[in-house]
């Protein structure tokens, strides 16, 4: 008697996808039947992958049916071990080779004006959203990915992670809420990305037990690359514990807010101005500064109304967030253009950071700008903000006297 899995999409109106199914046998081989949009020219490639996809998982004999529309690799490998998986395969290894460029280790400070969310069962969206420009872009395994393809979006994102160039951005992944997102981990954290979101937070301990998982995966694979954490408040009870959540661990390095859930949580609607959420923004910024980390806020929702992003994004910015996530790729300009710091603001900076580095020269425990006192947070923003534009490429790198020519 066979046990048979189905992972993927077909149907008319799908396009760069594939829908596999695997029936396991005792004899017969693999017998494969293959529908493709392009298989006058890849058609043997396919066939020859999912052999070899089956071979490393251990199957020797089954039928499989595969509908293409133009999937790529690694999506074709990973629909067929999911399809495999959900046929009660539990052996082998399937990931594809790693091809895609490790980029360097992410510090735990660095500019996330702009994170966009992918959601994971969706990888055509992957693929060029490097090319947008965000700071970040989120492999989504929650919200985005109905609760039936919780497995199968795993392995793409999984595999993406291995094959996929995204760029400069930094590479992150929402996992599902505790104890679901636990499996979630041990699939991806392997594959090294640069930070995991956790939605759903509460409390301090649920960081702290999505830390200590991180740390005994990289444990057993012998990895020490950083891997910060984005905790996600969603509930009145995450806003009023935002700052033990901000300090349970040091893998800590943002905190932001879900604004859908959060109204929910209150029984009241969404406003465009954001009355309803007010308090609890202001109070993740203050817990995330006396924390020392990143106040990041929630995504704008209505994707079409760039004006109205425009303004949220500044009221946004004068509470103290120093970016926010989108939903769509044209939202990542204004973000931008909104977070970035002024011409203005960046002189004003300068001027504090030299008058600040003069005063040290000369020994003096006091510094002023003109005829004004300036405070040491006053200097310790003015740094940020001066190293934040030459990331940004607004000033030139900073010299050191073995780098100039005299």
């Amino acid at each position: 008697m066979s046990a048979t899995g189905e992972a993927g999409r077909r149907g008319e109106t799908i396009r760069s996808d594939v829908w596999v199914a695997v029936a396991l046998r005792e004899t017969g081989g693999i017998e494969l039947e293959l529908e493709s949009r392009v298989a006058p020219y890849f058609g043997e490639a396919i066939r020859r992958q999912v052999q070899e996809v089956l071979k490393s998982l251990g199957v020797r004999h089954a039928r499989v049916e595969v509908e293409d529309t133009g999937a790529l690799p690694f999506v074709i490998g990973a629909r067929v071990e999911a399809a495999a998986r959900r046929a009660g395969v539990d052996g082998g290894d399937a990931r594809p080779e790693r091809t895609a460029a490790m980029p360097p280790a992410s510090p735990k400070v660095r500019l996330r004006r702009s994170r966009l969310y992918l959601p994971g069962n969706e990888p055509k969206y992957f693929l060029n959203a490097g090319s947008y420009g965000p700071d970040g872009v989120i492999l989504d395994l929650e919200d985005s990915v109905h609760p039936d393809a919780k497995d199968v979006a795993r392995l793409l994102v999984r595999d993406a992670l291995r094959v996929v160039e995204f760029g400069r951005a930094e590479r992150m992944v929402r996992i599902n809420q505790l104890p679901l997102g636990l499996e979630d981990l041990d699939a991806i954290v392997p594959e090294q990305p640069e930070m995991i979101l956790i939605p759903k937070v509460e409390t301090a301990d649920q960081v702290r037990e999505v830390s200590d998982a991180i740390d005994s995966i990289l444990g057993r694979a012998g990895d020490r690359r950083a891997l910060w954490l984005m905790p996600i408040l969603e509930t009145a009870l995450g806003i009023e514990n935002s700052f033990e959540v901000a300090r349970s661990c040091e893998r800590v390095a943002a905190l932001t807010i879900g604004l859908e859930d959060y109204a929910a949580d209150l029984g009241v609607p969404r406003s465009a101005e954001g009355t309803e959420s007010m308090y609890a923004r202001k109070r993740l910024v203050n817990a995330a500064k006396a924390a020392g980390v990143q106040a990041i806020d929630s995504v704008y929702g209505q994707v079409d109304d760039i004006d109205g992003l425009g303004a949220w994004c500044e009221r946004s910015r004068q509470l103290g967030f120093e970016g926010m996530g989108c939903l769509h790729p044209r939202q990542i300009r204004v973000i931008h253009d909104k977070f970035n710091p002024s011409t203005a603001q960046i002189d004003r900076a300068m001027r504090i950071v030299d008058a600040f580095a003069a005063a040290e020269a000369q020994g003096l425990g006091v510094v002023s700008l003109g005829s004004k006192m300036i405070d040491p947070p006053v200097v310790k923003q003015s740094q940020r903000l001066v190293d934040q534009a030459r990331q940004l490429g607004l000033l030139p790198e900073e010299t050191t006297p073995e780098d100039s020519d005299g």
